[in-house]
């Protein structure tokens, strides 16, 4: 099927855009070095940033991996040193070859960021195996825009599904516009990978950090821009401001998207618009989905519909489009508008 429109998610300022929390390590008896890393980390929280560079550098440079993630944040930031994506996207890659999960992440998204969509695109397919949502939906966008890779629908709309699951606002907001151009066929076999990658993904707390296992500080999401989908002559590239943020801070933000949307929504028995609500081999599975989600949606009739060894969850009764996609909004999980 040929789409003549590309996916481009919503521009943000690059200043903040791969921020998180430094790392700090436990404090180990006689450990002088992981002391240092979180002496950097007490430092930066108090805004003392120039303190937390003086005990973050000479670690870094002698190869602690936690020493230079926070590096690459501050340079990332320009916090305690001149803003420096070069330099960040350096240190990120020091400690991302340590084995370093969130410097990795780092790395990916700032390589793509750079415009070096090639070299990201491995480090975004190892982020994506344990479940991060920022290269989901980057991933996602360019599977389905065909930027750098080749274009694969299904598969761009089942890590969208994944990265719209997580709370992210700007893939919810990419998904539905999705929707509008692949063909249901397309959705279906999206909605069925994605079933698929929430049980083979092993996910990673966003404060896990490199492979030693040390304690870090936790890493909140925030909202961005909107995706969009616009016309254009030419296949059109996502900008490098595209990447959703994390924010620096020592506390857990509750992700605003998915979780805010749960009042039940009122159906109208007598309309044939359904919405879909999963993609099962086992219709065991279907029912015990429905279980979960038909407080969600009062007065919604479920339906099973069965092919090609896949029983497809679906409610029905609802009487226009626009109830539909209000009971999509509501149910919490992946969902897919099926017309009359």
């Amino acid at each position: 099927m040929t789409v003549g429109r590309k996916l481009l998610v919503g521009a943000v300022a690059l200043s903040g855009m791969l921020a998180a929390v430094p790392a700090s390590a436990d404090v180990q008896a006689g450990d002088v070095k992981a002391g240092d890393v979180k002496a950097g980390v007490d430092a930066w929280a108090k805004g003392d940033y120039p303190r937390a560079i003086t005990e973050w550098r000479p670690l870094a440079v002698a190869g602690d991996a936690d020493a230079q993630f926070n590096l690459a944040q501050a340079y990332k930031l320009g916090r305690g040193v001149p803003l420096d994506p070069a330099l960040a996207e350096s240190w990120f890659r020091k400690a991302a070859l340590q084995g370093h999960v969130q410097a990795a992440d780092n790395y990916g998204l700032a390589l793509f960021q750079a415009g070096k969509k090639t070299d990201a695109l491995p480090w975004l397919q190892k982020s994506v195996a344990h479940g991060e949502p920022r290269a989901q939906l980057v991933l996602g966008t360019m599977l389905f825009n065909g930027d750098a890779v080749s274009r694969d629908f299904p598969r761009a709309y089942a890590l969208m599904t994944r990265a719209s699951a997580s709370g992210l606002q700007p893939a919810s907001e990419a998904l539905a516009q999705m929707d509008q151009y692949i063909s249901p066929a397309d959705r279906e076999r999206g909605t069925a990978l994605a079933q698929q990658y929430a049980v083979q993904s092993t996910p990673q707390g966003p404060g896990e950090g490199p492979a030693q296992g040390t304690a870090r500080a936790t890493i909140g999401q925030t909202p961005v821009a909107p995706s969009r989908i616009v016309d254009t002559p030419r296949p059109s590239k996502l900008p490098p401001s595209s990447l959703p943020a994390r924010v620096p801070g020592p506390t857990r933000e509750t992700a605003p998207a998915m979780q805010a949307q749960s009042k039940p929504a009122p159906v109208r028995s007598t309309g044939n618009w359904r919405v879909q609500l999963g993609a099962f081999r086992d219709q065991g599975n279907a029912e015990t989905q429905w279980s979960k989600v038909r407080g969600k949606l009062r007065g919604a009739q479920p339906f099973y519909a069965k092919a090609n060894g896949v029983t497809r969850l679906q409610a029905g009764g609802f009487a226009s489009k626009a109830d539909a996609t209000r009971a999509c909004s509501a149910a919490g999980v992946p969902c897919v508008i099926v017309a009359p």
